[in-house]
């Protein structure tokens, strides 16, 4: 938790970017049955609970803690290994030889073979190095490939959030916000690509109109009483 408050309130001062990288999955594309009633003097508006369900979505994506803008956003329905391996190009393509900090949480996903190939691509070191999944070297396990994610030495690394501890993700905080303003229960979408659509929109007008740094003031440390 210390490790994770630091990187956030060093972040400005820090010639690297930080990002917070997470998934938002199985947002589902609801409809309302019937028409809103819309509101009238003495009269709120009103809405029947009655709703059709055309599908679900997810999102991919990654929150600059340095500016707060959402980076390289990716709507689509599924999360394996080679789609977080594909954000996390996405996101590196913006500016290819910068160094990069990401905080995820310790989903299998986020330490997983592909991503161990693709950090150690992008930083130089030589894939026949790297061992064998499940036999040896840095690919044998988990914990393995953990260690040499986190490795400060390398140009693209990561920072894990504790288990049970995913809301120290900042990405977790604007995934709250999305939440609020857009996916909530007055929102009517009438198929899975118009959501897509209005989250695309929604991101667009975040990043344009309302995107901030959060005021991170917590230090990891146990509150006193």
């Amino acid at each position: 938790m210390g490790d994770v408050c630091d990187i956030y309130q060093e972040a400005t001062k820090r010639d690297e970017y930080v990002l917070c990288t997470d998934e938002k999955t199985g947002i589902q594309a609801l409809e309302h049955a019937r028409a809103l009633k819309p509101m009238k003097p003495g009269s709120p508006e009103k809405r029947e609970q009655e709703y059709i369900r055309h599908g679900t979505t997810g999102l991919i994506a990654s929150r600059d803690v340095q500016t707060g803008r959402i980076v390289a956003p990716m709507i689509r329905p599924t999360r394996k290994e080679e789609d977080f391996v594909e954000h996390i190009g996405n996101v590196i393509d913006q500016d290819p030889e910068a160094s990069y900090v990401f905080v995820a949480d310790q989903l299998n996903t986020h330490q997983s073979e592909s991503l161990v190939r693709f950090v150690a691509e992008q930083c130089g070191i030589p894939q026949d190095s790297l061992g064998q999944k499940r036999r040896s070297g840095i690919l044998k396990s988990q914990k393995t490939r953990k260690k040499f994610l986190k490795d400060k030495h390398h140009r693209i690394r990561f920072i894990y959030t504790p288990k049970h501890c995913s809301w120290l993700n900042q990405i977790e905080l604007w995934f709250s916000i999305l939440s609020r303003d857009l996916i909530n229960p007055r929102a009517s979408f009438h198929s899975v690509e118009d959501l897509a659509h209005r989250l695309a929109q929604y991101i667009d007008y975040y990043n344009r109109i309302l995107a901030k740094p959060f005021r991170w003031t917590y230090k990891g440390r146990p509150l006193q009483v």
